[in-house]
């Protein structure tokens, strides 16, 4: 795995180097814009102008926490932290998205005072330039942020980049306003407001809620978890890969545990070697490391076991509940029976293994039975 770990920790760098130039770039053009907007905005009395530099600043200020968090989750693991820091990303999206949230709020906050209180704006040819310029820039940086998000696997990069698209749509409502104001005398900029703050608070729940996901966990991505099966699986001796389950430790920090159904005539070198081959395939391949490969032996040498595991197989079957069977193994001198069961979700664990206990007790009553329940970790 040496060689692995110095690919990941090359990866890594330029992963953060990605992030950190991406995060100055819109540092620097959203501070530049919303002081542009600022001084628009004062000089026309325009609160629609006035918030959309507010929103810009929130977006710099995100674009810094993006920033200090890819640093802070590019540290080397530790005593404490064996696994690395790489969750701290989730950390700073759940800043940034809280950022998000407040500047809607206030938002929401001032546009419901002008409406109750309103003030004629007053805007000149160059205010309107500068919007259609900031407009130009916004749906630039907006795309730029989302393509760099997207190739170095950053939430909070791509939260950006869309966050971004949505502001130069916003910033052309607040121009398509004061044109109206110009033309027909007719002010909208305070309801203009109130729409953008309801696009801010829309956008910043969004990201709370899938920063959230992140930190409490949620189902292994569905194509990564069929690849890996299928690297395993490809190999002669497996006969089938199950229990797989992914573990995230940050953006790009996937580990994974599996067992394998391996003949019972394998000796401890051969599943050494096997082990050690599909582990750095399935690094290679998918960028997964597979910290741990449990085994369950099947019977290849008594004829009987295969008669039983059939039977079982459609006793267990019988329920709906019942997702899949494997790890079965039997000695029919011993008189002993495993096997592991994956429940539904929607059933009652407890109950479904009593159930099946006591069918195997009905069935094999001088066997010793253990039944252990699964869970459906990855699609």
């Amino acid at each position: 795995m040496g060689n692995q770990a110095l690919q990941g920790e090359a990866l890594a760098a330029s992963r953060r180097q990605i992030i950190v130039k991406t995060s100055v770039i819109g540092i620097v053009t959203n501070v530049l814009l919303a002081t542009l907007k600022a001084i628009v905005g004062l000089l026309s009395h325009s609160i629609a102008v006035t918030l959309d530099a507010v929103n810009n600043l929130s977006d710099a200020f995100s674009s810094l926490v993006t920033m200090i968090g890819a640093r802070l989750g590019a540290k080397q693991p530790d005593k404490k932290h064996p696994l690395g820091h790489g969750r701290v990303e989730y950390v700073s999206a759940l800043l940034v998205a809280a950022i998000v949230l407040y500047a809607g709020v206030a938002a929401l906050v001032e546009s419901g005072k002008k409406i109750l209180h309103p003030e004629a704006a007053q805007y000149h040819a160059v205010s309107l330039v500068i919007l259609a310029v900031a407009i130009v820039v916004k749906l630039m940086l907006g795309r730029y942020v989302k393509a760099q998000g997207e190739r170095v696997n950053s939430g909070a990069l791509i939260a950006s980049g869309v966050d971004a698209s949505f502001d130069a749509l916003l910033s052309a409502s607040v121009l398509a306003s004061a044109i109206v104001y110009l033309i027909w005398h007719v002010s909208l900029e305070a309801y203009v407001g109130v729409v953008i703050a309801a696009f801010i608070i829309r956008a910043g729940i969004a990201l709370t809620t899938e920063t959230l996901d992140d930190i409490l966990g949620h189902r292994g991505d569905a194509r990564t978890s069929g690849r890996i099966k299928q690297i395993l699986t490809e190999e002669p001796q497996v006969r089938g890969a199950y229990d797989l389950m992914l573990y995230n430790y940050g953006p790009n920090r996937n580990y994974a545990s599996v067992h394998l159904e391996l003949p019972d005539t394998m000796t401890v070198g051969e599943v050494d070697v096997l082990t050690r081959r599909v582990e750095a395939r399935v690094y290679r391949e998918t960028g997964v490391i597979l910290t741990g490969v449990g085994v369950y032996a099947y019977n290849t040498t008594d004829q009987q076991a295969a008669q039983l595991r059939n039977a079982v197989q459609k006793l267990v079957m019988s329920h709906d509940w019942a997702l899949q069977m494997h790890g079965f193994y039997v000695d029919t001198e011993r008189r002993t029976m495993r096997f592991d069961v994956v429940i539904s979700f929607e059933t009652d664990r407890d109950a479904a293994l009593e159930t099946l206990a006591r069918e195997m007790r009905a069935l094999y009553p001088d066997y010793t039975v253990q039944i252990v329940p699964d869970v459906d970790g990855t699609d």
